[in-house]
């Protein structure tokens, strides 16, 4: 199983390769096949149907954590700090503590540069492994006015590789670049030391993370450029369900073969 030392060491190695969990059953399935299992606050809008992350709870987390843990022995398990539960350095240190005691997680995730530098620090000060998450911040949604791709400008270039300096001199052991230009992510995983993972900035971080509903295809909404679908998952479960319900009513099932 991976640790916080081996992932930073893992720098312009093999890539890293993250994945979502929000519940036992996947988790199992993802355990040691995965590098890191990430428990993202994405789980508000994929598993609860809200229109975006930001009405994530620590409790919500806390729960999806420890059911993740429950079914992922062997891997690195990372649980998203949701929006409000760290505005400061106080505040951050509570309820990182109460992950750490109410969950197995090996480390929390924190969306935020070198604003949030100061609250990584106290941290990792205090034994909690971080991961850094800068670029598109979903948490940020609203204030950004959106969901936009970060690195178009020469000011943007300098200021995300600044929150990726300021986040690896706070402790950090690796960060997430979201949204970002390929060759800005390119830049920025060349200015730190500490591994950089990429979802939607190109193939030249040091690993790469998928929302596992969007990868295999259980969630069919609408698909965002960056997500290859490893599978057709909606339609396989929808296949399943009709053909169950078909031969309920068609006094097909059960057979003697699954009686009693």
């Amino acid at each position: 199983m991976q640790t916080t030392n081996s992932i930073k060491n893992s720098k312009s190695k093999t890539p890293l390769t993250m994945i979502t969990a929000y519940d036992a059953l996947f988790a199992k399935l993802f355990d040691k096949k995965v590098d890191i299992i990430l428990v993202g606050d994405s789980l508000n809008m994929s598993f609860n149907a809200k229109p975006d992350t930001l009405s994530a709870t620590i409790e919500i987390m806390i729960y999806h954590t420890a059911a993740v843990c429950a079914g992922a022995k062997d891997t690195f398990i990372v649980c998203d700090m949701p929006f409000g539960t760290y505005m400061d350095e106080k505040m951050a240190l509570a309820n990182a503590s109460r992950i750490y005691k109410e969950t197995n997680a090996h480390a929390i995730k924190i969306e935020g540069g070198k604003e949030r530098a100061s609250i990584i620090k106290a941290l990792t000060s205090n034994s909690i492994a971080v991961m850094g998450h800068i670029g598109l911040m979903p948490q940020f949604v609203r204030s950004d006015g959106g969901y936009k791709i970060r690195g178009k400008s020469e000011e943007d270039i300098e200021k995300l590789i600044l929150d990726a300096k300021a986040v690896e001199e706070a402790g950090a052991f690796c960060v997430v670049i979201e949204g970002v230009k390929e060759n800005v992510a390119k830049e920025i995983t060349k200015s730190i030391s500490i591994p950089t993972i990429g979802i939607g900035s190109g193939i030249h971080t040091d690993g790469q993370v998928l929302v596992w509903s969007d990868a295999f295809g259980f969630f069919d909404d609408f698909k965002p450029k960056f997500v290859k679908r490893y599978l057709n998952g909606a339609k396989l479960i929808e296949d399943a369900i009709e053909n169950y319900a078909n031969e309920v009513k068609t006094r097909k099932f059960p057979t003697t073969e699954h009686t009693y």
